[in-house]
């Protein structure tokens, strides 16, 4: 018995190091948002969501670092600097800018991007199939979604003349989504006026400037620096009663109008997998960039009926999500 006993008391200590033997992994995220934005929190977890469905679990075999840029460009390049020497597995990117920030720091560490349009425009990949170098990541969106965008204004508002594309070129894929735009445009017989913002200045300038000649309407590609702007969008939008669809949710359940796009937090669970694939061996140049499987259009009924627009029956029955 007492062999036993002393036997057990032994194999404890053994199965303790198994378990903390295990080896622990490091993932650096960087995203454009603000720490605070519910609406990255919500991504966020859906990353770790879909890192623990595929066996990595936080404080056992894995750590992940976040730091956020608060839409603030001009911070991209330090804070990508210091995630990179912090010596992560894998590093998350959030839009183009940052993507590019990080591959500038390193050549050697593995980049899985999110939030990005235009990835091989942007010079972070060779080709979809076969990114090359040390990064892959998840399409946001394809180059025919801003052709959906303007078909849903049309709907909304049949004599829509001109749309008012409005962005910041430095925190989201604007020239990509511009040229889409303008070549959409044609069939719809409408009119791009584009605008590229960075302060509250910029926003309230492009939507008054707008709202002067009539028959116009409101194209906001995903970008962080309108995102964190939305409040002003939205009132800007409602008190000139104009026409608006947003590449991404969160502008709706504020107040604005519509959107269409792919759901994010569904985006960041993808990109899990590309992680988890990078942790056991893979190499990102060898993995193809993967484009979005669904997209989700919401409709703010209560934002329709404020500002006088009736929505025609094939765009609520389309709808995903309806806000009364």
């Amino acid at each position: 018995m007492i062999r036993l006993l002393g036997g057990a008391a032994t194999a404890l200590p053994f199965a303790a190091r198994g378990q903390q033997g295990e080896r622990l992994r490091r993932i650096g995220v960087l995203v454009a948002s603000a720490a605070d934005e519910s609406d990255m929190q919500a991504r966020l977890r859906g990353f770790r969501q879909g890192m623990e469905k595929l066996g990595w679990s936080e404080g056992r075999n894995l750590q992940i670092d976040t730091r956020f840029g608060a839409g603030r460009a001009d911070q991209y390049q330090s804070l990508a600097k210091e995630l990179v020497a912090s010596q992560p597995d894998v590093m998350v990117a959030h839009s183009p800018p940052i993507a590019a920030a990080l591959q500038r720091e390193s050549d050697r560490i593995p980049i899985v991007f999110v939030s990005v349009s235009d990835p091989i425009g942007a010079g972070l990949v060779a080709s979809l199939a076969r990114p090359g170098a040390n990064i892959t990541g998840m399409l946001q969106y394809e180059e025919g979604i801003t052709g959906k965008w303007l078909a849903m204004l049309k709907e909304i508002k049949p004599r829509l003349q001109r749309v008012a594309l409005v962005g910041n070129p430095r925190t989201t894929d604007y020239g990509y989504f511009l040229r889409s735009a303008e070549a959409a445009a044609k069939s719809l017989e409408v009119e791009i006026v584009p605008h590229r913002v960075e302060s509250d200045a910029d926003v309230e300038h492009a939507i008054n400037d707008l709202a002067r000649m009539p028959n116009g309407g409101l194209l906001l590609p995903p970008d962080s620096t309108t995102i964190l702007k939305r409040d002003l969008v939205v009132a800007l939008a409602a008190r000139h009663r104009l026409p608006s669809v947003y590449g991404i949710r969160v502008f709706v359940t504020a107040g604005g109008l519509m959107s269409y796009g792919t759901n994010q937090v569904e985006i960041l669970r993808q990109a899990a997998s590309l992680v988890d694939r990078i942790l056991r061996g893979a190499k990102p140049a060898d993995l193809p960039v993967q484009a979005p499987t669904k997209y989700e259009t919401t409709l703010n009924l209560k934002t329709a009926k404020t500002l006088g627009f009736d929505v025609p029956p094939s765009l609520l029955v389309r709808a995903d999500e309806v806000i009364e």
